[in-house]
């Protein structure tokens, strides 16, 4: 029987992005393209996706074969700071649209930061990106604060791409992205694997008859504005890390779990 779960959305000004999302990363070739399109199936529309993942390709192909309509999916891609330049950006940008192969990326990122320089000519680049229609939305990933706020002065920056889960706890981070209404994408929530080990997790997870990984992803995004993406490519972990929406943590337990990164 086809089990098919639906994601929530994240507000952020007038745009609805899906979350949780799936992050494709080692999702390539036959294989990977297998794992995005079942994800599809079971109700994922975000779908993060990068030139160094070198699966572009395959995430394209899996929303052209979907059956679903193109403005239901939010995908994202990221740029590899060797093409921070004049020279090198919007062709690579033009590269991940080919690979692609779809009429637009919603959300396009910086993959990370390079130096000064070239954030900031990367930066004001990625209003042509929008201009030309190559890109709805535009973002970071990986900055600090301090270079999310110099890119902010560069263009429309939507949200900043971060490693987050129990034990690498973002608390500035997190407060900068809702102070100012931004979208933090969590990529490694589940810390690969670490937190199904954890014996707080465990037994939050008895408590409300969740696996480990759901009690993480619901930690999340619980979390006003950050929206995890957590990497599958079984049907059961698909399936397993969309159903977080039927319980909530409570207050003690979201700080419970935030306090892991001090005990490590």
């Amino acid at each position: 029987m086809d089990v098919t779960v639906t994601s929530s959305v994240i507000k952020i000004g007038k745009e609805k992005v899906p979350s949780p999302g799936l992050g494709t990363y080692q999702l390539t070739g036959k294989a990977g393209e297998q794992a995005i399109s079942d994800a599809i199936r079971r109700g994922y529309r975000h779908l993060d996706s990068a030139q160094y993942y070198r699966n572009e390709e395959v995430v394209g192909n899996a929303v052209r074969n979907s059956g679903k309509v193109r403005k239901d999916f939010f995908v994202a891609t990221k740029i590899w700071p060797t093409e921070f330049s004049k020279r090198n950006f919007m062709p690579a940008v033009e590269r991940s649209i080919r690979e692609l192969n779809l009429d637009y990326i919603d959300l396009l990122l910086l993959h990370w930061p390079a130096d000064d320089t070239a954030n900031d000519v990367a930066s004001e680049l990625m209003n042509e990106a929008i201009h030309k229609g190559y890109a709805r939305l535009v973002g970071v990933s990986n900055f600090s604060i301090a270079q999310l706020k110099r890119a902010q002065s560069l263009a429309p920056v939507f949200c900043n791409q971060v490693e987050y889960n129990p034990y690498t706890i973002q608390k500035e981070m997190v407060e900068y992205i809702q102070a100012n209404n931004l979208m933090m994408t969590a990529y490694q929530p589940l810390s690969r694997g670490k937190v199904n080990t954890d014996a707080t997790i465990i037994s939050l997870g008895k408590k409300y008859g969740k696996t480990p990984g759901q009690i993480v992803l619901r930690w999340l995004v619980q979390q006003e504005n950050v929206c995890p993406i957590p990497k599958a490519g079984s049907e059961k972990h698909l399936i397993e890390n969309m159903k977080i929406f039927d319980f909530s943590l409570s207050e003690g337990d979201m700080e419970m779990i935030t306090d892991l990164s001090s005990k490590r």
